[in-house]
């Protein structure tokens, strides 16, 4: 593992120093926060930072998770509503953020034996046929994803 993760670290760098973006998009900070009640679906966040080239989320995958939907809130009137996307525009260079409060992932049917601390491996699928894979961390219902204490945590 080791011997892959350090190509992977330069190659992260290598995309880094494009000004234009990389020839994927980014996945970044990638968190999911549990459902209070076993069984509700938990909420995942992230940020998408788009490559040299427009492209489309198309879909995000997980071994540990059954389904997981893209939801954006939208106002009906006077109230808050989510509706599902079915995929999400990543503008060339744009970053798009799926946070607490905006858009963000719905997972359904987590695995039990995902606790608050266990990584969620999540598998983001572009159209332009980019595949990410990232850990997204979890955290507790009514937890947030703890960015203040990130400082030395190596992705």
């Amino acid at each position: 593992m080791r011997r892959l993760l350090l190509p992977v670290i330069a190659l992260l760098a290598l995309a880094g120093c494009q000004p234009k973006g990389g020839e994927k998009p980014l996945v970044k900070d990638a968190w999911v926060r549990l459902a209070a009640v076993p069984g509700r679906p938990a909420a995942g966040y992230f940020t998408l930072t788009g490559a040299a080239k427009d492209d489309r989320l198309l879909r995000i995958d997980s071994a540990v998770v059954k389904t997981i939907e893209l939801h954006e809130n939208v106002m009906n009137g006077d109230v808050m509503t989510m509706r599902q996307m079915a995929d999400v525009p990543v503008p060339a260079g744009a970053t798009i953020a799926f946070a607490p409060g905006g858009n963000h992932a719905m997972l359904f049917d987590v695995d039990a034996r995902i606790t608050p601390g266990t990584a969620i491996p999540m598998l983001f699928s572009f159209a332009s046929g980019a595949k990410i894979e990232v850990e997204a961390k979890t955290v507790p219902a009514g937890g947030d994803d703890g960015a203040g204490d990130m400082g030395g945590m190596h992705h």
